[in-house]
């Protein structure tokens, strides 16, 4: 009732204008396919997910990696979630003293910083499940630290590396926040995301545009997100 309604409502709307609810086909998704802010935002979101998704798993990773050898890490455990705890304008005043550049590099640095820490606890719990016979029974075998990890821990943790890649990348949408307080609604090309030509066609009332851009979008996340199950469960 209140998803899937309120979004067959946008996909109607799609099909029509914004004043005169005039049906016009599929005229409203060509006019965003060819608009070239549109195709520069789009470009930009799955350069800027890309980069940064890779490296936030990874670091999460190896930073879970070594901390699960700690016996106690329950005050380290508050020190890497204190960058998720900061308000978003807090976050952008770190952002403007650190990174007076505002380039694609330093969107990916504040991303990770930010979501490195929640994804070390999902690795964290993860790795907290995998059963120690396993490990032990590798060991006997001989096998090393870098063999029990390969064989042993890295496919019983395929389920968080699912979790966290979907969590990430949703979560790599709302780095919008943090740019919109930083540059504007018309910040560096290099930086212009979909999340900017969705507010700049919200605050024009261009509803056309944004309704059929929000399903051809929308359409790309489930299409993302069931390919990655798929994959998922065929492994398993």
């Amino acid at each position: 009732m209140f998803v899937l309604l309120p979004f067959g409502d946008v996909v109607r709307r799609s099909f029509m204008t914004t004043m005169s609810e005039k049906y016009v086909g599929f005229e409203n998704y060509k006019t965003v396919v060819t608009n070239q802010a549109f195709v520069l935002a789009v470009k930009n979101t799955l350069k800027f997910v890309g980069t940064a998704l890779p490296i936030l798993v990874i670091l999460g990773l190896m930073a879970a990696l070594v901390l699960s050898k700690l016996n106690d890490i329950s005050v380290i455990k508050s020190l890497y979630l204190f960058p998720l705890a900061m308000p978003t304008a807090t976050v952008v005043i770190v952002w403007r003293m650190f990174f007076y550049k505002q380039d694609f590099d330093s969107l990916v640095i504040s991303y990770v910083w930010k979501n490195l820490g929640y994804t070390i606890v999902l690795w964290l719990a993860g790795i907290a499940s995998v059963p120690n016979e396993l490990i032990e029974a590798a060991k006997v075998d001989g096998a090393g630290s870098i063999r029990c990890f390969w064989y042993v821990k890295l496919p019983c943790l395929k389920g968080s590396l699912y979790t966290i890649v979907v969590l990430s990348f949703l979560n790599s949408f709302k780095i919008y926040r943090e740019v919109y307080l930083v540059a504007g609604a018309y910040p560096n090309s290099e930086i212009y995301l979909l999340q900017h030509i969705f507010n700049n066609w919200y605050v024009n009332l261009s509803m056309d545009k944004l309704t059929a851009a929000t399903v051809i979008v929308s359409i790309f996340l489930f299409i993302f997100i069931i390919v990655l199950n798929r994959l998922w469960q065929n492994e398993n």
